[in-house]
């Protein structure tokens, strides 16, 4: 029997899947695609939480990444540094610190995935504090894309499909700040070839 890939999830409420069930979280339904399509993975973790910081990553993921001896992540994170406020330089240091860490264990079994635009969501401008959020998601994005191109890791960058969202009801949860389920998937079948490509190398 082939060793099974040891997946973990690290991010916040875009990899938990906030106003989405568990099964319908794109890190499960990644899981089940890639079993089916002859990849032995399993999710050992997710521990991902709505709220945190690219720092909370560090601090309570890191841990459990650890802990669950693993061959594969994902790292979809950064949009609640830029709504606390966190600049680009800091964000830029805790993602090197996170991806020196993830790389050390397991080396270029790593994807990274880019934040997508909340800006487009019924209550996301409430986060703005006066700020163009497009434009600072996207100056967060070019580190997370420039930092994968460095280190020869593969990024999927999100962003411009998560533009759908706006005026599209079906595709953003009732709380009119995450995504739906339907959402997630799309991101999913985005995020599959990828890994796919990732695992099979």
């Amino acid at each position: 029997m082939e060793n099974k890939t040891r997946y973990v999830a690290l991010g916040d409420s875009y990899t938990i899947c906030e106003g989405a069930s568990w099964e319908e979280s794109w890190p499960v339904i990644l899981t089940e695609k890639l079993s089916n399509a002859g990849v032995p993975i399993q999710l050992v973790a997710n521990p991902s939480r709505t709220g945190w910081t690219t720092q909370d990553l560090i601090d309570n993921e890191l841990p459990t990444f650890d802990s669950s001896s693993p061959t594969f992540a994902t790292l979809l994170i950064g949009v609640n540094d830029w709504v606390q406020g966190v600049n680009e330089e800091n964000f830029h240091s805790n993602l090197n610190i996170i991806l020196d860490h993830v790389q050390k264990k397991i080396g270029n079994k790593l994807v990274l995935i880019t934040i997508p635009d909340f800006s487009v969501t019924p209550d996301g401008p409430k986060y703005s504090k006066g700020r163009n959020i497009a434009e600072g998601l996207t100056a967060f994005n070019k580190i997370i894309m420039s930092e994968a191109q460095k280190r020869n890791l593969k990024c999927v960058d999100i962003f411009p499909i998560s533009q759908e969202m706006k005026g599209n009801a079906a595709l953003v949860y009732k709380d009119n700040l995450h995504p739906s389920a339907k959402e997630y998937t799309i991101w999913e079948n985005l995020i599959y070839p990828v890994v796919y490509g990732v695992l099979k190398r």
